[in-house]
């Protein structure tokens, strides 16, 4: 007598990109049945650990041939070159797929897609030239964000202005490449929410997230959010909305502003898991990494919201006082005593702004999570 296969058991999951975040991915699949193969050129990647590691650059026609022979692949950043989705398509699924890539690559397209399936977004001028420049500012309210409409991240990519010249330089800082104008909007906080899609249209909820940003790099993520009511409920609607419109194969993470009256407009777009869910990992439930997985190879899925409060902080690599004694470190002792922390570490080498690792915090109420916390982000410089 044969035995039914158990969940994912005998599958195996390729991931282009090898990160912490492939690592993290990996680390959630293995309790499923499922192997992983990342494809990532540096050889430290931190997904090296826990995965097979083709060490070669995302376009290896080797490295794209053993991905071709997984059950299905995803990714763990959006820039992954057109040249390794064009070698895989028609040979195995890629999940999310190149059109949704495409979008969520290029913030013009983004923004314009997102408003196509009824999404609300701050004002927005796209900018292709400098003479798209001219009367911009004013179209978006007299203030605003020019952010390049590929590559930037975590800050970098983008300049706050205020006047035509500001304008003007900033385009030049950036490379006079194609930009986004974005107007600034007064909110009263950053939230976000993940939705995973499978290809036969499940779709399941992560948990909408508060979180706090320091230099244009998120700092702590807290759940449940402190908002109105009716705002998780607001946030699904968009998420759904956007995942069908899109076609989501997969998971993808929504970055909101929340103004005063308690509209969201979605301010970014990530395809994948998002550092802001990393808190699912120790919540008590599925966690993000799981529910990504689960919606790329086809799985069952339910709603991944923490069962408990919970909230994340991360460690980034902050600049040394002289090159001899390196970064700071934060107080692990401490952390390590302190009541509800789980310490995940990415295995990188220190660099000043680098993302090195991230301390979860459970409590069993929101005032011992609170005061945990204040406890915890005093540890972590």
């Amino acid at each position: 007598m044969t035995r039914e296969a158990v969940i994912g058991e005998g599958r195996t999951l390729g991931i282009l990109g090898g990160g912490q975040l492939a690592q993290m991915l990996a680390l959630a699949a293995l309790p499923l049945g499922v192997r992983v193969v990342v494809l990532e050129p540096d050889a430290q990647a931190p997904a090296r650990l826990c995965a097979e590691h083709l060490c070669a650059p995302y376009t290896d026609p080797a490295g794209l041939e053993r991905l071709a022979a997984c059950d299905a692949v995803t990714l763990e950043f959006e820039n992954v070159p057109v040249e390794a989705l064009d070698a895989l398509r028609g040979r195995v699924p890629v999940r999310p797929g190149a059109a949704l890539l495409s979008r969520s690559k290029h913030r013009a397209r983004e923004k314009e897609a997102l408003r196509a399936a009824g999404a609300q977004t701050a004002p927005f001028v796209v900018a292709q030239s400098e003479a798209d420049l001219q009367g911009a500012l004013e179209q978006v309210g007299g203030r605003g964000i020019l952010k390049t409409s590929e590559l930037g991240y975590d800050g970098k990519g983008q300049r706050r202005v205020n006047t035509p010249d500001e304008l003007r330089a900033a385009w030049t800082e950036l490379g006079g490449v194609p930009c986004v104008l974005e107007g600034l909007v007064s909110f009263t906080r950053e939230v976000s929410l993940a939705v995973a899609r499978s290809a036969a249209g499940q779709v399941a909820f992560g948990p909408l997230v508060e979180n706090i940003h320091r230099d244009g790099i998120l700092r702590t993520s807290v759940f449940p959010a402190n908002v109105p009511e009716g705002t998780e409920a607001q946030a699904r609607e968009t998420a759904r909305a956007v995942a069908e419109a899109w076609g989501l194969e997969g998971l993808l993470t929504l970055e909101f502003f929340q103004l005063p009256d308690g509209t969201l407009l979605v301010n970014e777009v990530a395809p994948r898991v998002h550092n802001s869910g990393h808190l699912t990992q120790d919540g008590g439930g599925v966690s993000q990494f799981e529910a990504q997985v689960r919606a790329v190879l086809g799985l069952p899925l339910s709603d991944f919201a923490p069962l408990h409060p919970c909230a994340m902080v991360n460690w980034v690599g902050v600049a040394p006082v002289n090159e001899q004694e390196g970064g700071a470190q934060p107080d692990w002792d401490a952390i390590d005593a302190l009541e509800g922390t789980r310490v995940h570490l990415y295995h990188k080498a220190w660099r000043s702004g680098r993302k090195l690792g991230h301390v979860n915090l459970v409590g069993p109420d929101m005032k011992t999570l609170r005061a945990r916390l204040d406890t915890l982000e005093r540890l972590i410089p």
